[in-house]
């Protein structure tokens, strides 16, 4: 069992990690109308800005998991702290729209090695009874992160320009490479000897990538093809890893651990239904409402704020509450918010949004902690890496998908086209549209949440 002092260090840096990203993401959320200005860029376009990272870094999730509890997972982490913070200092001086999107497509790459080790390596340290503690903390830092992101970024791109998010981003990136190569001690690498199997690895990423792929351009004859073919290698990739004797991800999780199971499709499904909501708004604010973006960027941190607050609280709860009661009921609450933006309309008083806003950060505040609990909590040491990766691609998966239905959506109502006051009866039929699916989404989660079985009982 590590120290106390070792826990400590973990904590620190699993929440500055899990702030950092967040962080970054939300806040390029608020510059996207400066980006599409500076480089020219249509509506669809604009949305690969965000989902190219996104897609990038759940296509490797899971293979970096497993490697990670092969080889270690610091190490692996601190791979990842480069790589993340190498790509994001060159983006600061991309070109243009096509180098923007390649760089953040590497970036994804880091990207995924932060996320699949960061939370195994911080329940790796901790005490099992202050796993849900821990994990509130955590989870509070990313929400954190994202309430952050939208303000300052804001501020940064009305004052110095959107490349300065980067430079933020750089310079908390360099102090947790010093933390984790200096002060967190140790290695957590208890499959360490197994075998990688690196067939499956490239099967999964390549299904994985034609079905997001395909998903996202299901309004052009290319795109069913690419998502049949993503199918069809995802069939194979299962037939292969039922067959594997040490594959990277042991499908019996899926089939004999209830918990387990359904903890991640709760996951995929509430991600899937809120992840997209702050790209959204901020159009919204900006195009519709004519924010500027430090005003837009003020507005967005109401979900964000209250998502902080609830984690640890929540957290903490799982820890001696069932937390599949305490995640259906955040679930609940966040479908009420998303169904009150069906209404939004070109005069949408501010404080409606916002009061929106909060109820969707009280209920995804209740849901996160407690469900991560319930995933890590309901394997043993060895595959804490792989459980780590596995709910982190059900969050990018989420989000990537939450972003193919607004590009769908986009291009049934708007077309290739930028946004002006021409379409703005055509862009609030589409966010009317989408936050339809994302409320029935979250209404089938709120079933998948409860059918998870008792993590007790195990």
């Amino acid at each position: 069992m590590k120290n106390l002092t070792d826990s400590k260090t973990a904590l620190i840096i699993a929440t500055l990690s899990s702030f950092t990203t967040p962080f970054m993401f939300s806040g390029m959320n608020v510059a996207l109308p400066t980006l599409a200005k500076e480089f020219n860029l249509d509506a669809i376009t604009l949305s690969w800005v965000v989902s190219a990272y996104a897609l990038s870094a759940a296509i490797f999730l899971i293979p970096f998991g497993r490697l990670a509890d092969i080889y270690g997972r610091k190490k692996i982490f601190l791979m990842g702290l480069i790589i993340f913070n190498l790509f994001s200092l060159l983006i600061v001086f991309a070109p243009s729209a096509l180098f923007l999107i390649l760089l953040r497509a590497i970036q994804g790459v880091g990207g995924a090695m932060i996320f699949a080790t960061s939370t195994a390596i911080l329940i790796s340290a901790t005490e099992p009874s202050q796993k849900g503690k821990a994990l509130g903390l955590n989870v509070a830092s990313v929400y954190l992160g994202l309430s952050l992101g939208p303000f300052l970024g804001g501020i940064l791109t009305g004052t110095i320009g959107w490349r300065s998010i980067f430079y933020l981003t750089v310079a908390l990136g360099i102090f947790l490479i010093y933390l984790t190569s200096f002060h967190l001690k140790g290695e957590w690498a208890e499959a360490r000897g197994k075998k990688f199997d690196s067939i499956g690895s490239i099967i999964f990423s390549i299904a994985f990538l034609f079905l997001m792929y395909g998903a996202s351009h299901l309004t052009e004859n290319y795109g069913v093809i690419i998502l049949i073919l993503g199918i069809l290698l995802f069939m194979l990739f299962v037939f292969w890893e039922l067959k594997y004797s040490e594959p990277i991800i042991n499908l019996k999780f899926f089939i004999k651990n209830t918990v387990f199971a359904y903890s991640n499709l709760a996951a995929l499904v509430n991600y899937s239904a809120t992840s997209a909501v702050t790209f959204l708004l901020s159009l919204y604010l900006q195009y519709v409402k004519g924010l500027d973006a430090k005003f837009a960027g003020t507005i967005l941190i109401a979900q964000p704020v209250f998502m902080a607050i609830i984690s640890p609280v929540a957290g903490k709860l799982s820890d001696n509450i069932e937390p599949k009661y305490i995640a259906s009921i955040g679930m609940g609450i966040t479908v009420i918010g998303l169904l009150l933006f069906i209404p939004i309309n070109l005069d949408t008083p501010l404080f409606y949004v916002i009061i929106n806003l909060v109820i969707l950060g009280i209920g995804f505040g209740l849901f996160s902690s407690p469900n991560t609990n319930a995933v890590m909590s309901s394997v043993t040491r060895e595959y804490y890496g792989i459980a780590s990766a596995t709910i982190g691609t059900m969050r990018l998966s989420g989000q990537m998908l939450s972003l193919g239905i607004v590009m769908l959506c986009f291009s049934i109502f708007m077309g290739r086209t930028k946004i002006d006051v021409e379409i703005f009866p055509e862009f609030i039929k589409s966010l009317k549209v989408i936050f339809i699916i994302f409320s029935g989404l979250c209404i089938a989660g709120i079933f998948a949440s409860l059918a998870r079985g008792k993590l007790r009982n195990l």
